[in-house]
């Protein structure tokens, strides 16, 4: 195993986070400002697309990493047929769900039921398409409606908490559906759809419109929604992290590789993929 993978076997993943989310979540003036400035050096952030544009605006670290944009930055593509990126990042990878497999990395796949914790959802999948994009700590880290649905259901699961940087993903078997994810299933005009957003080494929470942000149990949590959310609408956001994963069925038809790559950038709404109606 590569090294980097195995010293986050080898760390206390979900206590690790858990103090992470504590210090994320702190106000208190010297804490916040201590993590955000180091932050923002580290990795070079800069706030001129951000509604609140100076650091010192923001209550916590959490308040920081969930910042929202300006109106208007993130133009939503309006035509019909045009699927949107959910979140900014980079294409992990893209492509087709062949006999139940999604690729993770060159060489390594792993089972669209697993990933669902749920193989009756899994086989609606098959053949269908999917989209895993990579959101780097730099990223803005909300993720959004990349087509019209309504939210029927949720599905929180439990799981490791393994970095979701291209070096793990080579390396950690069946990495997205070992992680805690919460898996979010949409009925559509063209089938039923889901959005995953999978959380990653160090991530605080996931929080989704429908329930708000998850407390972290050993068991699986279900719910029922009934929410109808437009294409660009805000889905979820993430508290450190991580991974977003766009799965369709094949009556979608979709094209993606006809707007996107495997390592491409991308940005919350730009079009990448071309649906049937």
């Amino acid at each position: 195993m590569n090294p980097f993978a195995l010293i986050q076997n080898l760390v206390p993943q979900q206590a690790l986070s858990e103090f992470a989310g504590n210090l994320a979540a702190s106000e208190n003036k010297y804490v916040k400002k201590a993590l955000i400035q180091a932050f923002a050096k580290a990795y070079d952030i800069e706030l001129d697309d951000y509604a609140r544009g100076r650091l010192n605006d923001y209550d916590s670290f959490n308040d920081f990493f969930t910042r929202e944009l300006k109106q208007g930055v993130r133009p939503i593509d309006d035509q019909k047929n045009h699927l949107i990126c959910p979140a900014d990042g980079t294409i992990s990878q893209v492509g087709h769900i062949r006999h139940g497999a999604i690729l993770q990395a060159k060489g390594r796949d792993y089972d669209v039921g697993q990933l669902l914790a749920d193989y009756d959802d899994g086989q609606y999948f098959m053949d269908g398409s999917f989209a895993t994009i990579y959101l780097a700590p730099s990223n803005y880290h909300r993720v959004h409606m990349p087509f019209d649905g309504k939210l029927v259901a949720t599905r929180y699961v439990p799981g490791t908490l393994f970095s979701v940087n291209n070096t793990t993903a080579e390396h950690v078997p069946d990495l997205f559906a070992r992680n805690e994810r919460l898996v979010c299933l949409f009925d559509t005009n063209f089938g039923r759809a889901a959005v995953v957003l999978v959380g990653a080494m160090i991530v605080a929470g996931i929080e989704s419109v429908a329930t708000g942000k998850i407390r972290r149990t050993p068991y699986i949590q279900h719910r029922k929604h009934d929410l109808a959310l437009a294409k660009g609408d805000e889905l979820g956001r993430f508290y450190l992290g991580s991974t977003a994963i766009v799965l369709l069925p094949q009556s979608a038809n979709n094209d993606w590789l006809a707007h996107i790559s495997h390592g491409e950038k991308v940005m919350m709404g730009q079009a990448i993929g071309n649906i049937a109606q």
